[in-house]
């Protein structure tokens, strides 16, 4: 990244930034010790493998690397679902709560269940046999087209179980989204469900599917219906079943379905991550690795303890999902929260009822769900007892320190670490994060790599950077949960990830060092706009935007421009009944030019009650600068509310702001 007038920006934030020391009490009590950096990657990652999974054939090897390829637990034999549900009953914790499953209409719903570890297993096993009857075994891939409802998890559980990896694709995408990315991957069945629940309407599912599979060549040959509402649907005679109806008369027993000894490199998933170009691109997730990446950070990252309450208000449709709400926090015996909905419904406190009523004591969410709490206000969240929280973290996009502090103050008492965590789909879990107890936290700064994680800040030369300076973040090597490639697709995944440096992965996001050597996460490379030959972070234009007391969130683009190359467009929502004016919006550009610098001025303040959010409450950011251009949106099937969008091409063409 160039050097310019904007290159000080995260120097200057990170002195001005109070930083917050660990609290000597949670540090005696905390799982990570200041020695957990101390020992080498590989005496790290496998003393952990050891320690925090259950193997049916010990490993002889702990890592074989040959760039861009690395192999991890070599000779080992284990299986997810045993790690993750049967190993637990067998220690005698059958009784306790896996999921605290809460629907769509809140936590005052007699349909909120506590699904037990010996609950969770009858139901994978159930299905499994289900599923062995439809003709899945070892290596038949399976999709699995669910939303955030406990049988995502046990369909999840069964394949693995099975040693039938599988590809889950995120409930809110089209039916032609989700039958491209099973047929890619060839499986021959789809668990689906009749509709869902979203925010107290019913969204349909299985007519998405049908549509779908009728437009794209698949080989399907089963879809299985979880009747979630009972709502009317069309069956296929001979292809469909109702999940009820295919394990109405299976076996619960674990012996009829015993848990298939997987090489520790089998394939476990497939996750489907759009590209910039091109068709989504497959990221490949084996077994081992993956499992004990995702177990240990989730152990150290959020310092669970044996009573812990945890809750990851993400979709398992994502990796986060994925990682913290199923394979992690199950691998480690934990308590979860499992919530169908979505922040706002039925009420705008419906989170804090939630952590209220269950007794949470971590919460996971992603900054874009922060700066929504933000902009309802903090009466919300301080209408309840919260007071069983003891860590924050942060997910999904860099946080600007503003929403890390309101974080911290009006969810946490003032008093909870907030751990910002980055990682990718890619990665598999976390690599750069906090640690609860040991380390000392900066708002806005992801701070150090979790240990056993060698990342850098290269130029575009390859030359390391070093405190004080900016560039493209890096891994210099290799990690358990790290992708095994594209599926069916060597030569992207070299030219994606590895061609720019000869030696390191290039993660596509940009980051800065302090002078303290903790990282600034920027944001992906291309979500960095050049203005006059500058490179300017639109994340940092958020920041400063949000910085000003009347804006709740805010978003930046950049808009081709035929005088300074590009322009910066921002997109303002702003606190509760504020509204938007030109005299704002001049008062807005020049608060972001006093922060950063007179280039980093955006050339347009756009209002807008909110943001073009997918379902997982994510900014769809490609839409940003579809509408700051004037150019087509393309499929918007994602979006919560997609009115939204033609909300805000009115005002851009209206010049409003």
């Amino acid at each position: 990244m160039a050097d310019d007038d904007t290159s000080t920006t995260i120097d200057t934030l990170a002195k001005d930034t109070k930083r917050y020391e660990a609290d000597g009490e949670f540090t005696r009590q905390a799982n990570a010790q200041p020695d957990i950096y101390d020992a080498s990657l590989e005496d790290f990652w496998d003393a952990q493998a050891k320690q925090r999974l259950d193997w049916f054939t010990p490993y002889e090897q702990v890592l074989e690397w040959e760039q861009p390829y690395a192999k991890w637990f070599l000779g080992g034999k284990l299986n997810a679902a045993h790690n993750c549900v049967d190993r637990w009953v067998e220690h005698g914790q059958g009784d306790k709560v896996a999921y605290h499953f809460v629907p769509d209409s809140g936590p005052d719903d007699p349909a909120c269940r506590d699904i037990t570890y010996a609950d969770l297993q009858r139901d994978v096993v159930k299905f499994a046999n289900g599923l062995k009857s439809l003709g899945v075994g070892k290596g038949t891939p399976v999709g699995i087209y669910l939303q955030m409802v406990p049988e995502i998890a046990v369909a999840m559980l069964a394949c693995a179980r099975l040693g039938a990896p599988h590809t889950v694709i995120f409930g809110g995408y089209s039916g032609t989204a989700a039958a491209e990315r099973v047929g890619d991957m060839g499986c021959t069945v789809l668990v689906t469900q009749d509709e869902a629940m979203r925010a107290g309407k019913t969204v349909e599912q299985k007519a998405n599917a049908d549509e779908g599979l009728s437009s794209v060549r698949t080989k399907i040959e089963h879809v299985v219906v979880l009747q979630r509402t009972g709502g009317d649907v069309a069956m296929q005679d001979g292809r469909d079943v109702f999940w009820q109806d295919l394990v109405a008369d299976q076996s619960e027993d674990p012996e009829s379905c015993p848990c298939e000894p997987m090489d520790s490199e089998d394939l476990l998933f497939l996750l489907y991550t759009s590209g910039t170009t091109g068709k989504p691109k497959g990221v490949v997730h084996t077994t081992a690795g993956y499992l004990a990446g995702v177990a240990t950070t989730h152990h150290y990252v959020f310092d669970l303890k044996p009573d812990s309450v945890y809750w990851c208000a993400a979709d398992v449709g994502w990796i986060t999902g994925h990682s913290y709400i199923v394979y992690g926090p199950l691998a480690n015996g934990a308590t979860s929260v499992l919530f169908e909905g979505t922040p706002g419904h039925p009420d705008k406190d419906v989170w804090w009822s939630i952590i209220e009523k269950y007794g949470v004591d971590i919460l996971y969410t992603s900054p874009t769900a922060i700066r929504s709490h933000m902009k309802w206000g903090p009466e919300h969240a301080e209408s309840h007892d919260l007071s069983s929280l003891r860590v924050l973290g942060s997910v999904g996009e860099p946080i600007n320190p503003e929403a890390w502090e309101w974080y911290r103050r009006h969810v946490g008492g003032g008093t909870c670490p907030v751990v910002d965590t980055w990682w990718q789909t890619e990665t598999g879990h976390i690599l750069i994060t906090p640690l609860p107890g040991i380390t000392p936290l900066k708002p806005g700064s992801a701070t150090k790599p979790f240990p056993g994680v060698d990342a850098a800040i290269y130029d575009d030369e390859g030359n390391t950077v070093g405190p004080g300076g900016g560039g493209n973040l890096v891994l210099r090597s290799p990690w358990p949960g790290m992708m095994r490639g594209l599926f069916n697709d060597d030569e992207r995944y070299r030219d994606s990830y590895w061609s720019k440096y000869s030696d390191a992965y290039f993660a596509g996001d940009g980051a800065r060092v302090d002078e303290d050597g903790d990282f600034w996460l920027l944001g992906r490379i291309d979500d960095v706009t050049n203005v006059s030959g500058h490179r300017i972070s639109t994340t940092e234009v958020e920041s400063a935007l949000v910085d000003h007391d009347s804006v709740a969130e805010a978003a930046a683009t950049g808009r081709k421009d035929p005088d300074t190359g590009h322009a910066i467009v921002a997109f303002v929502s702003l606190r509760g009944d504020r509204e938007g004016t030109d005299e704002l919006a001049a008062e807005l550009r020049e608060h972001v030019a006093k922060q950063i610098g007179k280039l980093a001025r955006p050339a347009e303040v756009i209002f807008t009650p909110d943001m073009p959010k997918t379902r997982s409450g994510k900014i769809m950011r490609r839409l940003l600068k579809n509408i700051a251009e004037g150019e087509p949106l393309g499929d918007t099937s994602t979006l919560l509310d997609p009115t939204v969008v033609e909300t805000m091409q009115e005002q851009v063409k209206a010049g409003k702001g």
